[in-house]
């Protein structure tokens, strides 16, 4: 129902800054919520950020202060600002699209991108 490509990973030096577009095929403004997940070698796939469809915003304790996530809906695009950037911040980087809700919603994802923090 939805295509959704991340960009924006790269390499990039602790304290550094990134900023991960994610491009959706349909109008984000009919998505109830989307999202930045991130998932490191080894472990489970963790929520970053959240953007409900009227503006709302969520964040985990780990990132809350460093990285925004916003929207532009002309674009069908959301972003995640990644300011001074971890190395435990090193993950690849999922887009999520959550449509419908309760028993009835849908996840969508992107193909991810890496984002690594090393010096």
């Amino acid at each position: 129902q939805v295509q959704l490509v991340e960009s924006g990973g790269d390499l990039v030096q602790p304290g550094g800054s990134l900023r991960l577009s994610c491009a959706a095929s349909r109008s984000i403004f009919s998505i109830n919520a989307m999202g930045w997940y991130r998932q490191a070698p080894g472990k489970q796939r963790e929520l970053v950020a959240i953007i409900a469809r009227y503006g709302s915003t969520n964040y985990a304790d780990s990132v809350k202060g460093r990285f925004t996530i916003s929207r532009d809906n002309a674009k069908n695009t959301v972003y995640l600002q990644m300011n001074s950037l971890k190395p435990e911040d090193t993950a690849v980087y999922y887009c999520n699209a959550r449509i419908g809700s309760g028993s009835l919603s849908s996840d969508y994802w992107g193909q991810g991108t890496q984002v690594t923090v090393s010096s």
